[in-house]
């Protein structure tokens, strides 16, 4: 195996589809316009400190407009019992098709953006922004719906090999659904309670500050993850090691703890040979702009640092199979 530290950024890039309900929206409205800027600045970024990165796209972020995206959806579709989050149907068909609603749908011109940008790879984040452990979906549901995105992938040129299941919702079925379907590395969850799989319904506010608690002090330990773990199954599992927050007023004068936080990690799997994986949406970043890149700046600065003193490597995650594959090889 690969005897360095490993460094793997996923994006989960997913626009309006990630959002639930009508409250969520007008909350989010100037988050999820900001990404028009957050992309562009994110693949300069990446290219500048040669990192290299997984953007987990919705699949109805491909399309241009409403029409083009109603005439390639499945024949089988989720009818989950939380109406907030239908994708299709009632919200669908009552979506209007102006410019300003479709920069907050639809992104085929961010996707060309990271398509032409090198080192970085699409992935899935599923067709329709999939929740797979939520009550009145089916895995024959599911199972469509990959279809239908790597249908849409191929018509852009484009193969999804790694998935990032929405909400971090799945299970071993699903699992292997996404095996079945050309998926070959997925992004799991953390090994604490708190991070352990749950459907919206069955998430509770003490899980939530433990996750928060975590993001500024080591209560879960560094998250960094073995070769021989990552590959012990299929499709690889790459666990993700911590969810970069995005700037906050009330809670900036805990910058310092959560920078620390991330940086303790990184160097752990830096010297162990292990590997950290980072992630966050692109539209975390659509307000407070300037606090979030510089805060990134850090990061990827002390990136540079540990290639340096450790090499310390970058990889999308389907790089990193390939670096794992090429291994294996005689």
């Amino acid at each position: 195996m690969i005897p360095n530290g490993k460094f793997i950024i996923s994006l989960d890039f997913e626009l309006t589809w990630g959002v639930i309900g009508a409250k969520d929206l007008v909350q989010y409205r100037q988050n999820l316009e900001g990404v028009q800027r957050v992309i562009p600045e994110l693949l300069n970024m990446f290219r500048l400190y040669e990192v290299h990165a997984t953007f987990s796209t919705v699949g109805f972020l491909f399309f241009k407009n409403k029409d083009e995206l109603l005439k390639n959806i499945p024949a089988k579709q989720p009818m989950y019992e939380r109406k907030d989050l239908r994708q299709y149907g009632e919200y669908m068909n009552n979506m209007a098709d102006d410019a300003k609603t479709r920069l907050l749908h639809f992104a085929p011109h961010l996707i060309e953006l990271i398509k032409q940008t090198p080192g970085q790879e699409i992935g899935s984040h599923t067709f329709s922004h999939y929740y797979c452990l939520e009550a009145g979906q089916t895995i024959d549901e599911f199972i469509a719906d990959l279809e239908a995105a790597q249908k849409n992938a191929e018509r852009n040129s484009l193969k999804l090999e790694s998935l990032v299941f929405p909400k971090n919702q799945y299970n071993e079925k699903y699992v292997e659904a996404a095996a079945a379907h050309g998926i070959k590395v997925y992004r799991g969850n953390p090994p604490s309670s708190y991070h352990q799989l749950r459907s919206l319904e069955n998430e509770n506010y003490v899980r939530k500050a433990q996750r928060l608690a975590d993001a500024f002090l080591n209560i879960s330990g560094h998250n960094c993850y073995t070769d021989e773990f990552i590959s012990r199954s299929y499709p690889y599992n790459i666990p993700a090691s911590r969810l970069l927050r995005p700037y906050s007023p009330l809670l900036k004068i805990l910058d310092g703890l959560k920078l620390k936080r991330i940086k303790s990690g990184m160097l752990h799997a830096a010297k162990s040979g292990e590997t950290y994986h980072l992630w966050w949406h692109p539209h975390n970043f659509g307000v407070n702009q300037k606090k979030n890149f510089a805060f990134l700046k850090k990061i990827l600065s002390y990136y540079q640092e540990l290639q340096h003193n450790y090499g310390f490597k970058s990889y999308s995650m389907i790089g990193l199979v390939e670096a794992f594959e090429k291994q294996k090889r005689p």
